[in-house]
């Protein structure tokens, strides 16, 4: 007899603030048997595993996926055939897991990587994925500021693209989410200034942490966090 396999569930826990997560999010964390949570290999924390603490049961099983902050398209590659192996072999014990992320799992989540990792090793593998309020939508919640109305259409930008192109989209669209913007944020502000934008752009840092705030006049500041995304509403 064919041994059942156990689901793997994507979810989404929100920007930060641990009240903004799901109802179904939370029911899956509270029945699964263990959850994953993804770090970075420049740190040992996960702020995935944070939000969860504060609604999960005490004796949950978490382990920690380490992920490369890098660009190195082997390196990646090895990482994710590595933690995709980790998590399969809990599923084919017939246990139920969760990978938490972050935002969304499936916008620029390491969970993307997870699941198309997954599905080309095995793909009988069962996989359900549980949306999460992404750190655009609790910025602009946070900011106030509407990012489409009517007829009107928004973009959201990576702020690690080619500056030429992050500035093509910026003046075909009504209003722009630029997320991780830490690497390129001079050369953004200067795309800004050139395009007398600079006004209607708003610079997030940190939305839904302890430290969230807002500064609108960006060529005041210098460096910003990994944490940090730039709302511009033309509007």
């Amino acid at each position: 007899m064919k041994k059942h396999k156990g689901t793997l569930y994507g979810i989404g826990v929100g920007p930060g603030d641990p009240d903004l997560i799901s109802i179904k999010a939370l029911k899956v964390l509270n029945k699964v048997s263990v959850v994953f949570a993804p770090f970075s290999t420049k740190n040992s924390y996960s702020i995935a595993k944070r939000i969860i603490k504060h609604h999960t049961k005490k004796d949950i099983q978490i382990h920690k996926l380490e992920f490369p902050m890098t660009k190195d398209p082997e390196k990646l590659q090895n990482f994710w055939l590595q933690n995709s192996y980790t998590i399969l072999d809990f599923l084919n014990q017939g246990k139920d897991v969760a990978f938490v992320t972050l935002g969304d799992p499936l916008t620029y989540s390491t969970f993307g990587y997870i699941l198309l990792t997954l599905q080309k090793i095995d793909p009988e593998v069962e996989i359900e994925v549980i949306p999460g309020i992404s750190s655009y939508q609790a910025s602009a919640a946070f900011v106030k500021v509407p990012l489409a109305k009517g007829e009107e259409s928004f973009c959201v930008i990576s702020g690690t693209a080619n500056i030429e192109k992050i500035k093509s989209l910026i003046k075909n669209s009504d209003s722009c989410v630029i997320l991780k913007p830490y690497k390129n944020y001079k050369k953004i502000v200067e795309t800004l200034k050139e395009l007398n934008l600079l006004d209607k752009a708003y610079l997030v840092l940190e939305c839904g942490l302890e430290n969230e705030r807002v500064i609108q006049k960006l060529e005041e500041v210098d460096s910003i966090p990994y944490l940090s995304l730039i709302i511009i509403s033309k509007k």
